[in-house]
């Protein structure tokens, strides 16, 4: 039989009346498949390893607060003293929290962001021991107070991803929006481990292992310093709050918490008027898991048109679906379909979250990122607090099922500035918010 005089030469032959050819050349690889938006994200150097860090540090955000109440209200026997001290330490924050964003963007976020941390364990650490022993009302106070320190790490998080997807606003877009999801994502696990932590070995449980994991995730997180953002020792830009465009963007940030801090304590009434107020935590993370997976969906998909053009449309349908819990439990009572209703209504709320936090990244100034979104973030713990009492106060004097009204409210609300701010600010002659560096 003839042989090919070079694997590269195709052999000739004849069977009967056919030609064949045999080719005997080796095959080279098939075309690798495209990698999927959040594994080019995650291929990025580094990206994995800070990823994982702040991970475990967001966690306890979820855990903190609800371990506090659950912590002081066992021991104390008075809930209106745990929700004081806690509404306390959310108003540190919300002053604090800025200007510790500023110091991150400053002198670098290893620098700044280990030191707040360690401040604010120890202060968690300080509240445990003085609940533990007795210790008089103020001191509860002033240790939860000095908690405020702790670092927006999920405003660190999307600072890095800034830094190295600059100038790639699709992957940024992924980015932001895988962001979204893990917030979703750590508040709806967290409350759930630290009311079993709490009832399970000890009150002070939760406390304790929540400031563990927070100061070892930022640990892990600053030590990855390859993906740090440069510090802006000498930046001259505006302040982040000054920035035109930006006030608005604030005020659509406290409404929007003000959706999520209504919802949370009118579910719970709901369900405890029901009879299954052990069920409340788990309604509440069906919100949370349908948020979670609307993030991840949202940042797989290019968006269409500018997020300046998105954000009414986003508001507009979480207005729309936040009816779907008020029509629930007026018309049916059952806590079921209520949260069939919730898991629905939470798909709105991380497309919204994730198109304002890439406006606000757009729209802060160079140099003061960290500022920016820490500056947004405050805005939506305001509207948190403001939510929960106007809910609190609606499932008191009129019924837990109107209480859902509060959100459907606030996410209208949160609508019109948005729809105001554009037909009537300083940006509504272009397609999108103009960077302000």
């Amino acid at each position: 039989m003839p042989q090919p005089t070079s694997p590269d030469t195709p052999l000739l032959t004849v069977t009967a009346d056919t030609l064949v050819v045999a080719d005997f050349r080796p095959r080279g690889p098939s075309a690798p498949r495209p990698k999927g938006p959040y594994r080019r994200l995650f291929d990025l150097p580094g990206a994995r390893a800070f990823t994982a860090g702040n991970l475990i540090a967001r966690l306890p955000m979820g855990m903190l607060s609800v371990s506090a109440v659950v912590m002081i209200a066992g021991t104390r026997g008075s809930y209106a003293l745990a929700g004081a001290v806690t509404a306390t330490g959310l108003a540190a924050t919300a002053v604090v929290a800025p200007w510790t964003a500023r110091l991150v963007d400053r002198y670098g976020q290893a620098r700044i962001a280990l030191p707040a941390t360690v401040f604010a364990v120890l202060g968690s650490l300080a509240l445990l021991l003085c609940v533990r022993h007795g210790a008089p009302d103020w001191t509860l106070f002033a240790s939860y107070a000095a908690t405020a320190t702790t670092p927006n790490t999920g405003g660190m998080s999307r600072a890095r991803w800034a830094h190295l997807l600059k100038g790639d606003a699709e992957a940024l877009h992924t980015a932001n929006s895988f962001e979204q999801a893990a917030d979703e994502l750590c508040f709806m696990l967290g409350p759930v481990l630290a009311a079993f932590l709490c009832a399970t070995f000890f009150p002070e449980a939760g406390t304790l292992v929540g400031a563990v994991l927070l100061l070892t995730g930022v640990a892990l997180f600053t030590a990855q310093r390859s993906t740090e953002p440069p510090a802006g020792r000498r930046s001259t830009a505006r302040a982040p709050f000054r920035a035109p465009g930006m006030r608005p963007l604030l005020l659509v940030c406290l409404a929007t918490g003000a959706v999520f801090g209504s919802m949370e304590v009118v579910t719970i009434a709901f369900a405890d008027a029901s009879g299954h107020h052990a069920a409340s935590g788990a309604v509440l993370a069906l919100q949370a898991a349908g948020s979670c997976a609307a993030g991840l969906l949202y940042g797989a998909v290019r968006p269409a048109g500018s997020a300046r053009a998105r954000l009414p449309w986003c508001l507009a349908a979480m207005a729309a679906l936040m009816t779907l819990p008020l029509l629930a439990a007026g018309l049916t009572g059952s806590l079921l379909v209520l949260a069939g209703a919730l898991l629905v209504a939470g798909m709105a709320t991380a497309p919204t979250m994730v198109t304002t936090m890439t406006l606000v990244q757009r729209y802060t100034p160079e140099g003061r990122l960290n500022e920016g979104m820490t500056l947004a973030v405050t805005g939506l713990l305001g509207g948190i607090a403001c939510g929960s009492a106007a809910g609190g106060w609606t499932v008191e004097h009129v019924s837990a099922a109107a209480g859902y009204g509060v959100p459907v409210t606030a996410a209208a609300t949160a609508l019109l500035v948005c729809l105001a701010a554009f037909r009537f600010g300083p940006s509504n002659r272009s397609t999108d918010f103009r960077p302000a560096h």
